[in-house]
């Protein structure tokens, strides 16, 4: 078998795994054997961080319904909405009920009378 020198191959290699890392701290963004483990673990993360977004943006939409419930009436509770928009067949979803609530506080008000 004939002898295959990787050279070239083995420094593209490195320099697109350090232009990967471009911006890291200390060894990573010069080591090659740290800045691997880096784009591994970055990677990870970045997977896990996807699916956390939705549930962050859920629980924002629902503070800002909560706050904005609590603006018309000390009372109003988010629960409570909830419960009586399901119960008035009102098939709003949290994203749309808060984008009212943040930026078109009558109409929101206007629902919130309504299911009430």
């Amino acid at each position: 078998m004939t002898r295959v020198k990787k050279g070239v191959n083995a420094l593209k290699t490195r320099k697109n795994v350090l232009k990967q890392v471009k911006g890291y701290r200390f060894n990573r963004s010069t080591k090659e054997r740290t800045a691997y483990e880096a784009i591994s673990h970055a990677g990870t993360y970045a997977f896990a961080h996807r699916r956390d977004k939705k549930g962050d943006f859920r629980n924002l939409w629902n503070v800002r319904i909560n706050a904005a419930l609590r603006n018309i009436n000390e009372k109003n509770s988010y629960s409570k909405f909830i419960g009586a928009l399901k119960k008035a067949n009102i098939a709003l979803d949290r994203k749309i009920l808060s984008g009212l609530a943040h930026e078109n506080p009558k109409s929101f008000e206007a629902i919130v009378k309504k299911v009430a």
